[in-house]
């Protein structure tokens, strides 16, 4: 039997580069609900007192950038005086300029047809396996599910003392490639000065980690961490600058499967370093939940300005079903049906196209935003939704819709008939 230990970590809403990616995704979707043509790239730091916006943009929009950045921190909970950093007394500056012609003209026009170009070179993995229901690996859902807990007790006030930056990781055991138990947990929180530490392990252990993890999993070999160091009082943009695009791994995967390197947040969806993430989750995902293997990490790459991705990559790190092979599988995902748009035209797979058509990316279905800047439709997503929690495992988004299962299981069956 083989065995081996792998670990994933998750932060909470309240951690500087969270803040950072939310940021940059409400301005975004503000962008996007005005002018869903909007081209956006928007980067936010966060540091004492400063909350900095600097990036590019070709919108008809009008944003305005203090509004929603005051309005993310409020939402994360930067409301308590005294912890070096809130929402309604900090600085926000901008710095965005519009974006350059000469990549706005690539991606609105592509070198090769009249379809919208790849809004820059690079590679994309999507990535799915059987060990949740969610097709995520074991340990990053539970680590974002640590963190969800932490964000609901904050936003509703059961644990007073609770403050906004906080990180988790959960270590799990692996038998022959299955999830069997969890080795270890790790959970710091900052927190309000008048609280033990003794109290505060006791709470976060009760409250969230027991409340969240299945005791299947536990056992009194599994090894606890609350706030090892003891005291984290100062927390936040007062303790750490934060960046967006710093967390990609969180994002993701949590380290089991690849990346190729670009972030997500503040970018709109023609840029493909997201878009193509996206569709290759919704695509590999589709995959094991049709029963060709039991994991599946697509790989897609492209050429800025050029419609067609360069390649396109299948691999099932050897649990593909009897019969099958990546080659035959990667050929069914080059056979999905083309994306049809208004005026009748067919964009194959994997293109822009395809991937904006398909998954609706222009228009989130959470817009038109309400006065606040939240979604007006409870059930509908928003791009600031993904800038927290992760962008993958949770229904509300397109990519994670089974609706490609039935085409992938003809596919496969007419090439076994062939």
């Amino acid at each position: 039997m083989e065995q081996k230990l792998f670990t994933s970590e998750s932060v909470s809403k309240g951690h500087p580069d969270k803040i950072a990616d939310q940021v940059s995704d409400a301005f975004l979707d503000a962008c996007l609900a005005q002018d869903p043509k909007s081209k956006v790239a928007c980067e936010t730091l966060v540091t004492t007192g400063l909350v900095q916006l600097a990036g590019e943009l070709h919108t008809e929009a009008y944003v305005h950038a203090q509004d929603i950045a005051r309005r993310v921190l409020r939402d994360i909970g930067y409301v308590h005086e005294g912890i070096g950093f809130e929402a309604d007394s900090c600085a926000v500056l901008s710095s965005l300029h519009r974006q350059s012609a000469d990549i706005r003209q690539g991606v609105e026009e592509s070198a090769d047809d009249s379809a919208t170009g790849a809004g820059d070179q690079g590679m994309m993995f999507g990535y799915a396996c059987k060990e949740t229901d969610t097709y995520m690996p074991a340990p990053i859902h539970w680590a974002h599910r640590l963190m969800a807990r932490h964000a609901d007790l904050m936003k509703s006030g059961t644990l007073s003392w609770l403050r906004p930056d906080a990180k988790s990781q959960v270590t799990f055991r692996y038998e022959d490639g299955k999830p069997v138990a969890i080795d270890a947990v790790v959970l710091s929180t900052q927190h309000a000065d008048d609280i033990s530490t003794e109290d505060l392990r006791a709470q976060v252990k009760e409250h969230i980690i027991d409340y969240v993890l299945p005791a299947g999993f536990l056992s009194s070999e599994t090894q606890y961490h609350i706030n090892p160091t003891g005291r984290f009082v100062i927390g936040g943009p007062h303790g750490d600058a934060g960046l967006t695009g710093r967390k990609i791994i969180v994002d993701t995967y949590g380290g089991m499967a690849r990346h190729g390197g670009g972030a997500f947040s503040g970018k709109d969806y023609t840029k493909v370093d997201r878009s193509a993430a996206y569709a290759t989750r919704w695509i590999a995902k589709n995959i094991v939940a049709a029963g060709l293997a039991e994991r599946c990490e697509v790989q897609v790459a492209y050429a800025i300005g050029v419609s067609q991705p360069v390649s396109i990559r299948v691999d099932t790190f050897g649990t593909e079903c009897e019969g099958w092979s990546e080659d035959s599988i990667a050929n069914c995902v080059r056979k999905l049906s083309p994306f049809v748009d208004e005026k009748g035209k067919e964009h194959p797979v994997l293109t822009p196209d395809w991937i904006i058509g398909s998954l609706n990316l222009s228009q989130p279905t959470g817009f038109p935003l309400d006065s606040n800047g939240a979604p007006s439709n409870p059930d509908g997503w928003t791009y600031q939704m993904t800038a927290a929690h992760g962008h993958f495992g949770r229904d509300c988004f397109p990519w994670e819709k089974l609706d490609l299962v039935e085409e992938i299981e003809v596919l496969a069956s007419a090439s076994q008939n062939a």
